[in-house]
């Protein structure tokens, strides 16, 4: 079976995770800072906070932003359900706005109107989660405009992101945001096996997003009261125990310095099924002028209208053929637990509507011309 993704782990990555396993340290060593010096440098940004997950520093970045009970949070509803759980978790509501048929990101339109809409009601959200999928930015210059107007913070939920570009800077550099998170786990374009980061350029969300990651304890003796002696720590905020370990950053020191070639090998291969898929009753996803993808996926849609299989069918059979499909992602407005809190089928159509086409195919780093050539031939048959 070709999976649709998979990590590549090299000798160097193991050498490195042996090595740390032989050291003093497994956790709350030299290597956590080291990881986010080597990301926060790739991305050009100021500050890098390493966490457990991708989940845990959507949250942290929330509660850093001040995201608390009575506020709201607006979202995509493509995207994986942690991008709209994070605000539940600090006891605010979320809502979401419909996507882009053509990118399948955060609609600027939509976000506009609805913020218009919004003010006159007297409930703006307090923070904005635009979500940059399948590894292709969001309209960042835009939606950052619409914050200095509307007065609310952004999250880039790059979770696909790393190593993208936007407007010809890298992804994570926050220039038109608060804060950027990035995701590690296994499918992901870098691993550091589970595991996430925050970048931002401010110093203030750096220190309460480091303070909130390891229980709101700190030796800080600029954040203490006065210490008995050099071995107090102190609770100073109501934290969680959301580190990193050792292992998992000299892992993900490893594998930054293949980022780059992990990039330009999805590339090849995205800019190569854009060639050979044509003719087929597809829609191959559309890439804008001023983003470059890291091709963390590569979703392509099954035009109804020209196949006689359904989407499942077409899923069904590449995965009888050895094809490892999946679905990027069912809305999260349509999932049981949303519609309990008041959302329904039909809030936000286009999410809907490419939902119901849409099916990732393979693409990794360790893929091979002749899996890509498999998949493309399976597609064939099924299609034509």
């Amino acid at each position: 079976m070709i999976p649709y993704g998979k990590q590549s782990i090299s000798q160097a990555d193991i050498d490195s995770v042996v090595e740390v396993l032989h050291s003093d340290y497994l956790t709350q060593g030299p290597q956590v800072p080291l990881f986010e010096a080597s990301v926060a440098n790739y991305c050009s940004a100021d500050y890098a906070v390493a966490v457990n997950s991708a989940t845990s520093a959507l949250h942290i970045a929330c509660l850093a932003l001040g995201l608390s009970e009575g506020d709201v949070l607006w979202t995509s509803p493509n995207t994986f359900v942690a991008s709209a759980n994070c605000a539940l978790y600090c006891g605010a509501d979320v809502d979401f706005v419909d996507i882009n048929l053509d990118l399948y990101t955060m609609c600027v339109h939509a976000l506009a109107q609805k913020l218009k809409e919004a003010k006159a009601r007297g409930c703006l959200p307090k923070i904005v989660i635009p979500v940059h999928f399948a590894g292709q930015s969001c309209d960042m210059k835009r939606i950052h405009a619409l914050s200095l107007e509307y007065g609310f913070s952004i999250i880039e939920d790059a979770a696909h992101a790393i190593g993208g570009q936007y407007r010809g800077s890298p992804i994570g550099g926050c220039q038109f945001s608060d804060i950027t998170v990035f995701s590690f786990h296994p499918v992901k374009i870098i691993t550091t096996a589970e595991g996430g980061l925050a970048t931002t350029n401010q110093p203030g969300l750096a220190e309460k997003m480091q303070l909130l990651r390891s229980h709101g304890v700190t030796r800080d003796a600029q954040l203490m009261s006065e210490a008995e002696g050099p071995w107090v720590y102190q609770q100073v905020d109501l934290g969680f125990n959301y580190r990193m370990t050792e292992v998992q950053a000299a892992l993900g020191v490893s594998q930054m310095m293949r980022l780059n070639e992990f990039i330009e090998k999805r590339t090849f291969f995205a800019k190569r099924y854009d060639d050979l898929l044509q003719g087929l009753p597809l829609k191959l996803p559309m890439q804008h002028s001023e983003t470059e993808s890291a091709f963390h996926l590569y979703p392509i849609l099954i035009q109804p209208e020209l196949v006689t299989l359904s989407r499942a069918g077409v899923f069904k059979q590449l995965r009888d053929r050895g094809v490892g499909v999946n679905v990027h992602y069912i809305p999260v407005h349509t999932q049981p637990y949303y519609q309990q809190r008041g959302f329904a089928e039909g809030d936000f159509p286009n999410a809907e509507s490419y939902y119901h086409q849409t099916i990732s195919i393979p693409v990794f780093h360790a893929m091979t011309i002749e899996d890509q050539d498999q998949v493309i031939s399976v597609l064939k048959q099924i299609l034509q």
